[in-house]
């Protein structure tokens, strides 16, 4: 065998392995993506019937289906544009404090510097959202994804 053979067959390896490479973890993306996609659907339907055998629903269980609302639209929009928005985790997290400062003030009456802190931390993530959208506005991203 010479080598002029030896590296076609060798090319050939490469690109087969990379072919196998890209269909399982495109596989897997699209596996992990269902069953998180299931799992976030399973979790609202049971916070709902939770809420309705209650008979009623505060807000804190209306703030909890908005973070549901987040994480199934982060499950979608990931679906169709293979991008992961950063924001989306944003607001799930603001709205996850908010839900924690409303339910501690309902529960009981906290300290000054509890409320502090929560409200700190959801400044914080209201000033990661505008670096972030800043960000992309000002700085676009070119992955390889989206390249032709």
């Amino acid at each position: 065998m010479t080598v002029k053979e030896t590296n076609q067959i060798h090319r050939r390896m490469n690109r087969m392995s990379e072919l196998i490479g890209t269909l399982l973890v495109d596989g897997f993306h699209a596996l992990a993506l269902f069953a998180i996609g299931a799992a976030t659907v399973w979790s609202a339907v049971h916070a709902f019937i939770g809420m309705m055998a209650k008979g009623h629903a505060g807000v804190d269980d209306i703030l909890l289906l908005f973070i549901y609302l987040e994480l199934g639209a982060m499950v979608g929009i990931y679906f169709k544009t293979n991008h992961m928005p950063v924001r989306f985790l944003i607001y799930v997290a603001m709205t996850a404090l908010t839900r924690l400062l409303i339910g501690d003030v309902a529960a009981h009456n906290p300290a000054q510097w509890e409320i502090l802190t929560i409200s700190g931390a959801m400044l914080l993530l209201a000033l990661a959202t505008l670096v972030v959208r800043y960000g992309s506005a000002r700085y676009p991203s070119t992955s390889a994804s989206t390249s032709p």
